[in-house]
């Protein structure tokens, strides 16, 4: 049988002190993942650090240079497009600050394998799992999800999670051009529009770290995107997209 192909897909912006380190860790895992590196724009020179390493990683590490800050939510938008493009089979979302654990990856494809459609690293599913965030922080994250799924009916205990594994006929059924939410939110609205397709999420339960290297890319804005952004989504109809 055939080796599924498998993509890790991380954005970047001003992580020269993480970049080398998460990607020889991704590596590092059992099952022979690829690494797409997404960067906009960054001045600390993250971008030259994966040119140095994509000598070293010829046929796995790739990376995308964009001009400027231009968010989440369409960083991950392109990669996917990327990822669809050359044929991977699973398509891992990931931080590049070690807050998602590199020795999860396996497990959020094998939960897609065994018969999800997408699988969510989760901190909540199993109570609180957050380590070193300040309590404050964790309040606003965990009850933003319980807030999401009052709203939107849903069952899914960490809404707001970055680290999640999609099958490929997710990614081949949700239509981009209609995703509208492009930081926090993003990810809200990615989770609910498959749930709404038809597609089954599995929460795979993780420990969520706070960086140590860097600087965290959080800002207020994206918390009201997030809250007016589930809102619409209640009332929005879903269609899956057309080739």
């Amino acid at each position: 049988m055939e080796e599924s192909k498998k993509l890790v897909i991380i954005p970047t912006y001003n992580e020269k002190e993480n970049i080398e380190a998460i990607s020889r860790a991704v590596f590092a895992e059992e099952g022979a993942f690829h690494i797409l590196v997404i960067d906009d724009g960054s001045p600390d020179g993250t971008a030259a650090i994966v040119k140095r390493l994509m000598q070293e990683f010829p046929d796995r590490l790739h990376l995308m240079e964009r001009k400027g800050k231009q968010g989440l939510g369409t960083a991950y938008i392109a990669g996917f497009k990327w990822a669809l493009e050359k044929g991977y089979d699973y398509v891992t979302e990931m931080d590049a600050d070690f807050s998602h654990n590199p020795d999860d990856l396996p497990r959020l494809v094998e939960a897609c394998r065994e018969g999800a459609d997408l699988s969510v690293g989760s901190r909540y599913c199993n109570g609180v799992s957050v380590v070193n965030w300040p309590i404050g922080r964790i309040m606003m994250s965990y009850f933003a999800s319980v807030y999401v799924r009052k709203v939107l009916g849903i069952k899914v205990f960490d809404c707001t999670a970055g680290f999640v594994c999609y099958s490929r006929k997710v990614l081949e059924a949700i239509d981009f051009d209609s995703v509208q939410m492009k930081g926090y939110g993003f990810q809200i609205e990615m989770k609910y529009t498959a749930l709404k397709l038809g597609f089954r999420i599995n929460e795979v339960p993780v420990i969520f770290v706070n960086r140590k290297e860097g600087t965290s890319k959080m800002s207020s804005g994206i918390f009201g995107e997030a809250f007016w952004g589930v809102i619409k989504l209640r009332f929005r109809k879903f269609h899956k997209r057309t080739a």
